[in-house]
């Protein structure tokens, strides 16, 4: 691996690329130790502690939520935004039409992205100040307007920043900024687990569990995001003029999971949303029985987490893989499947396939995000986030290396995946 990273560092394009990511993720842990003015922190770490919402807010956005920073509302406003835009484009014949235009459709779409982020951005921070003005040191226009503007800049700097990543960096940038929110929560994460050791919450013996069971995790999430099935293609031989093409025989991969950690990190926000949604009206008894009705963790919430992973899924291997169009191209290239007839059948058959493997890959995701929610109540520690970002932290890993890996083979070096 080394050695690969050795090779890697020598190409200067690459290099640019690598040094851009690691400097624009810099600047987003740097501005995690700006903080908002006239908040009182403490009172919002002692809410936080208590869990709930506001502890899924924390790790997503690496502790600034709870140190009340610039970038307090992460990137969850663009996420939000980008779930109602993918979801919207299957419904309104305009959006449909603008993301089948190529590259300056998706530049639209990209655009009204980034206004919806600004306006629900600018509605969560007004409900957050509205709804914790005990956190508030000062209690006026000013002050609340202040920490409005303030947090919302913050999330579109962010938005900025995730998009600048993405496009002249390594990987997807929004995703990267999770990742390093999370990861950047692991060392409080272990201090946690050994105060749970000194007090004797937990054994030594159940510590050393967890950590056999979260490595076995790691390695299954792995193994099922590489896992693929291989259909076989034949091409049939064509003369043209004096040369003779096809003949050939070659595969199309299947992933089991074709949509990434991008479920997850959908599903988690719109199953927070009724309980974020209630706790802008603290004072109102139909509000807070929404919170603890859809609380993290409790059963209505944990159905509607798995049915949403399965949903989102499905919808991200829809969007990706089209049957259809794959069926047609290889009809017009002289392709088949041994045993399947061209057109209309040939996409049935790779429909029912992928139906199944999208089926076996959003079961395997949403067991994995729950069982150690389950395990945290059996052991009575808080384990109610871990599948979650165990998820995100995996799945972002390995969509990043596989982008260094194909700028490897690009250039005939031998990378990472062997």
């Amino acid at each position: 691996m080394f050695t690969t990273l050795r090779d890697a560092w020598k190409i200067p394009d690459l290099r640019r690329k690598m040094l851009f990511t690691l400097a624009m993720l810099l600047v987003y842990r740097l501005g995690s130790f700006i903080p908002v003015p006239f908040i009182n922190r403490e009172v919002i770490q002692q809410i936080i502690s208590q869990g709930g919402v506001l502890g899924f807010f924390d790790i997503v956005s690496g502790g600034n939520f709870s140190n009340f920073t610039i970038f307090a509302m992460s990137i969850t406003p663009y996420i939000n935004a980008s779930i109602i835009f993918n979801l919207l484009t299957l419904v309104i014949p305009k959006l449909e039409h603008l993301a089948q235009e190529g590259e300056e459709g998706r530049r639209k779409l990209a655009q009204y992205t980034r206004y919806a982020t600004i306006i629900l951005a600018l509605i969560q921070a007004l409900g957050l100040s509205l709804s914790m003005k005990n956190v508030l040191v000062q209690k006026n226009f000013l002050t609340i307007a202040t920490v409005i503007i303030t947090i919302t800049a913050g999330t579109a700097f962010l938005m900025w920043l995730g998009e600048q990543i993405t496009e002249k960096g390594i990987g997807n940038g929004i995703s990267l900024i999770i990742f390093v929110s999370i990861i950047s929560r692991i060392p409080s994460g272990i201090l946690k687990m050994v105060d749970y050791v000194k007090v004797g919450t937990i054994s030594v013996i159940t510590l050393i569990v967890f950590c056999v069971f979260a490595i076995f995790i790691i390695a299954a999430v792995v193994a099922v995001q590489e896992g693929q099935r291989k259909i076989p293609v034949q091409y049939a031989k064509r003369v043209v003029g004096r040369k003779m093409y096809g003949g050939q025989s070659t595969h199309i991969p299947l992933k089991i999971n074709q949509s990434g950690v991008m479920p997850i990190i959908f599903a988690s926000s719109i199953t927070l949303f009724p309980a974020t949604l209630a706790s802008f009206f603290p004072n109102s008894s139909v509000a807070n029985w929404i919170a603890t009705f859809f609380a993290w963790g409790k059963p209505v919430s944990t159905i509607i987490y798995v049915l949403l992973i399965i949903a989102f899924t499905y919808f991200y291997t829809m969007i990706s893989f089209n049957p259809v169009d794959i069926a047609d191209n290889m009809k017009k290239n002289g392709g088949f499947i041994p045993g399947i007839r061209p057109g209309k059948p040939t996409a049935e058959y790779l429909k029912k396939t992928i139906n199944r493997l999208t089926l076996s890959g959003a079961i395997f995701l949403a067991i994995i995000a729950i069982l150690p929610l389950m395990l945290g109540i059996l052991a009575n520690i808080d384990l109610r986030f871990g599948g979650t970002s165990l998820l995100i932290i995996v799945g972002v890993s390995l969509e990043t290396v596989k982008q260094i890996e194909a700028q490897m083979l690009m250039r005939n070096y031998q990378g990472f995946l062997k």
